[in-house]
């Protein structure tokens, strides 16, 4: 099956997709495209998971650069793959052709950044710890320390877990609206003390208010459509033993 990678006319000719998990090697829970090689799937077949998506955007295995995401706001500059293991981050951002930024995602948002103009791309992990920590905002700056402009930024938050699916309890509400309470705006009523919570509404609050000149969800809900995302919540309330992760790329 060949592989399903969205993409974004914002990001304009940037070579981009957000890819679902149609087209891997996979099987069993993991069925379709895991590029995760924190997950128990079978090492080798991740690998040739990575390697068919490498290929999909022009480029060696090597060229595809990803970092240990640890749902922080940290961002690093990459110019050249990294020679030892990947640093812990959940942001990176280049302005070096023929490398491949990636990120992974299974219910978090993969956003792709880009300032056509300057050259400059980011990808950045953002649940929505890193959101709060500031990730969007350390991405921005990032990309304007290697020149570009920030009304020129076009940002893109790729399939993430939807408002409907999103429940959450009254200590992540308190938590997010003791930062702001504005923040109260992004939470819907659900059962009991349970709220729903607009996670890319709050993805493109804070990259809107960075400054970003474009800033757009893909609309796509991980949770709702298993037969194309892996979900991290959808695999808890199935009580599967383990779940796949989403690869989302950009290059110059």
């Amino acid at each position: 099956m060949t592989l399903e990678m969205l993409t974004s006319a914002a990001l304009g000719p940037i070579r981009h997709g957000f890819f679902t998990r149609r087209g891997g090697a996979s099987s069993g829970v993991f069925e379709g495209l895991n590029c995760g090689h924190g997950s128990s799937d079978q090492s080798d077949i991740v690998a040739i998971n990575r390697a068919r998506v490498a290929q999909a955007m022009g480029v060696e295995p090597g060229a595809l650069v990803g970092v240990n995401q640890v749902h922080s706001a940290d961002v690093v500059t990459v110019s050249a793959p990294f020679a030892g293991p990947p640093p812990a981050a959940d942001g990176l951002v280049t302005a070096t052709r023929g490398l491949v930024l990636a990120v992974l995602s299974a219910d978090c948002q993969p956003v792709l950044l880009a300032d056509a103009h300057a050259g400059v791309i980011g990808a950045a992990h953002a649940g929505w710890r890193g959101t709060l920590a500031g990730i969007l905002e350390a991405m921005v700056d990032a990309m304007e320390a290697l020149g570009a402009k920030r009304e020129n930024i076009s940002a893109v938050i790729g399939p993430t877990i939807s408002q409907r699916a999103y429940e959450v309890g009254p200590e992540f509400f308190d938590e997010l609206i003791t930062e702001d309470d504005g923040y109260a705006r992004f939470f819907a009523g659900g059962t009991g003390d349970r709220m729903q919570f607009d996670l890319p509404a709050f993805g493109l609050h804070r990259l809107r208010e960075a400054g970003v000149g474009h800033a757009e969800w893909t609309r796509h809900c991980t949770y709702a459509d298993p037969a194309r995302f892996y979900s991290y919540r959808r695999s808890v309330h199935k009580r599967e033993a383990d779940y796949g992760r989403l690869i989302s790329a950009i290059r110059l």
